[in-house]
């Protein structure tokens, strides 16, 4: 059983702090959504590591939005509705498509550095894309400089305060409202901070698996939170995993970005061979699942654990200056983009769904919201579109505050003092490391890329054996985060195991076609609800 809550603790005990925003996170989301609620209050930002680590330092892609005359909003709901495998929600695709543009613009405003040719914004296509709509920011390296922008305003402004290497360990809820998180400092003491809004925006939960392009921090933190506090969980069984990430002994799955294929590289199998035509009319630039997918069954053909990306037909001069980071990091490893085919596998990369929220970013629980890769907006459906996350940050960041502004003050006169939950026993004799492993290891083999009911039943079972360890007592960040992973990876193996189609992100090997007349649906959790609740 999972408790309310991982920690007991008397809240007349421990010190109080009293903010109007709470923005739990970094990233896009999290700095974007910050500074636009310092226009009028004051923010606390709460970061596990630092400001700069977060998924979006790692994006290289750039953002999609319409800036083109070429292009149409109308054009980029298609484009995304497709991608989407009939699981978005038309009004927040719509309102992605048509907000998007202002959200870049507000980007620029506040620092961001978008390339440039001639005088004009640049642009470039990726996978599933009709059209050239991608920002990029120093070629391949977009997500570090919003990051270096949005942080270094972030910094300078005096309406946020930021917290660094602190963890949020649970929020803090009364009758379906959010009062604000338990915090816990690197001293170790724990404070309770209150706010008259708290914000989620603690990305994704890439570590659920051995292989991802995520950084260690991507451990599901905020999915994990929000359902212990009530909130609806959506789609959590859609997994995107990136079509590229390099593939070479002795290196990290580091990402090859898309946008790499949408300048005109190639896949070939071991043998030389480019196979993408055998799978799909858009060849390299289909949806990113149908890549992946053709990129396994490529590898299990010809018994490899790679295909090749080969982008040497190109010319030296445009592979240095459209990807100089991708190019730096293959030549640490004496691979030349330039010149050899660079080794690449399918890694985990990205949730499509998490928390559940209205078109303001809003939850089911009064005044919390998530934004980002936490979230589930409805923008995403089964599969994302290349490059529609960052711009779903800004632009449900913007409508967040927009809702924030209209709340009542908060009444905490009647707030509980109290979070004791289950009597705790020590802390159990293996290592977390050990058990993070463990689980990583579990959810590659049994509920990953291909999945079947057999094998997603028995890598529940293993999960379910670790139940235990939410009766041990927590004290250290990573026993937290082995609680939040193990948290979401049941609750993925659980959606997984339920829906019987594959669509998107998700494959079921003994399900293998997509079934609308069943599944055209969400599958929702909600904590203290025996049965999954699927909205149409």
């Amino acid at each position: 059983m999972i408790p309310r809550y991982l920690v007991d603790v008397d809240l007349d005990g421990i010190p109080h702090i009293h903010t109007d925003v709470i923005v739990i996170g970094a990233g896009i989301a999290g700095l974007f959504t910050a500074l636009r609620a310092s226009e009028t209050k004051k923010v606390l930002m709460i970061t596990k590591k630092s400001l700069l680590d977060s998924n979006t330092r790692y994006s290289q892609g750039g953002i999609a939005a319409v800036i083109s005359d070429e292009d149409s909003p109308e054009f980029h709901m298609q484009d995304t509705l497709i991608a989407g495998a009939g699981l978005c929600s038309p009004e927040a695709v719509d309102i992605l498509v048509h907000e998007g543009p202002n959200g870049v613009h507000d980007l620029i405003r506040m620092g961001t550095q978008f390339d440039l040719e001639n005088g004009e914004l640049a642009l470039t296509k990726e996978g599933a894309h009709s059209q050239r709509r991608i920002l990029h920011a120093h070629g391949d390296a977009t997500g570090a400089e919003i990051v270096r922008a949005l942080s270094e305003r972030t910094k300078q402004d005096p309406n946020i305060e930021i917290w660094d290497d602190h963890f949020v360990i649970d929020l803090i809820t009364q009758d379906g409202e959010c009062y604000g998180a338990l915090v816990q400092k690197p001293s170790g003491q724990r404070v309770f901070v209150r706010g008259e809004a708290t914000v989620l925006c603690s990305g994704g939960a890439g570590q659920l698996f051995r292989y991802t392009t995520n950084p260690d921090i991507a451990t599901g933190d905020g999915i994990a939170i929000a359902h212990r506090a009530g909130a609806q969980i959506q789609d959590v069984e859609f997994i995107q995993f990136h079509p590229t990430a390099l593939c070479y002994p002795g290196a990290p799955r580091f990402l090859i970005s898309e946008a790499v294929r949408g300048e005109g590289a190639y896949l070939r199998n071991i043998k030389g061979e480019r196979f993408m035509e055998r799978y799909h009319p858009q060849l390299e630039l289909a949806p990113r699942d149908v890549v992946a997918r053709a990129i396994v069954d490529e590898m299990e053909a010809c018994r490899s654990t790679f295909v090749y990306l080969d982008i040497t037909h190109e010319s030296e001069e445009l592979i240095k200056h459209r990807f100089p980071t991708i190019y730096e990091t293959c030549l640490n490893f004496g691979l030349d983009l330039t010149t050899d085919w660079i080794p690449v596998a399918p890694a985990a990369h990205y949730m499509m769904g998490g928390v559940r929220t209205d078109l303001y970013g809003e939850t089911n629980v009064r005044r919390l919201f998530a934004c980002g890769e936490v979230s589930s907006t409805g923008v995403h459906g089964a599969n994302r579109l290349a490059s529609n996350s960052l711009s779903e940050a800004i632009v449900f960041g913007r409508r967040i505050i927009e809702r924030i502004q209209e709340l009542p003050p908060l009444k905490s006169d009647r707030l509980i003092r109290s979070l004791s939950v289950t009597p705790r026993t020590e802390v159990s004799n293996q290592a977390v490391v050990e058990k993070r492993l463990k689980l990583q290891k579990v959810m590659l083999r049994y509920a990953g890329f291909k999945r079947t009911a057999k094998g997603l039943q028995k890598g529940y079972e293993e999960l379910a054996r670790q139940l235990s360890f939410f009766d041990s007592v927590m004290t250290k960040r990573e026993e937290y985060e082995f609680a939040n992973l193990l948290n979401v990876a049941l609750l993925t193996t659980t959606a997984a195991l339920t829906r019987e189609e594959s669509r998107g992100g998700h494959y079921r090997e003994d399900f293998p076609e997509r079934d609308d007349a069943q599944w055209k649906k969400h599958i929702v959790f909600k904590r203290g609800e025996a049965r999954i609740e699927e909205w149409i």
